[in-house]
């Protein structure tokens, strides 16, 4: 991948900030692909699982997002509308 993720479980890459979901995501399907194919070497392949398990925690984020968005969907007299998000 040609970067090396020098961020913990607890402060993800500053980078990550800035990627959609379906980026985040893209992203982590080539890392899954990569790691897959056994080709890489062992320390690029530890920093690649390492920006995995951050992108993965950047897609969960994103998705409990989108949940709360829907859930904050209610069906009223007059249709769905949308109540406050706590």
């Amino acid at each position: 991948m040609g970067r090396t993720p020098n961020a913990t479980a607890e402060s993800p890459p500053s980078d990550l900030a800035a990627l959609s979901f379906e980026q985040a995501l893209g992203e982590l399907e080539a890392i899954v692909r990569e790691l897959e194919s056994g080709k890489g070497a062992l320390e690029a392949s530890v920093a690649a699982y390492q920006r995995g398990a951050a992108l993965k925690r950047h897609c969960e984020a994103k998705l409990a997002e989108a949940e709360q968005k829907i859930q904050a969907i209610v069906d009223g007299p007059a249709g769905p509308s949308l109540r406050d998000v706590e």
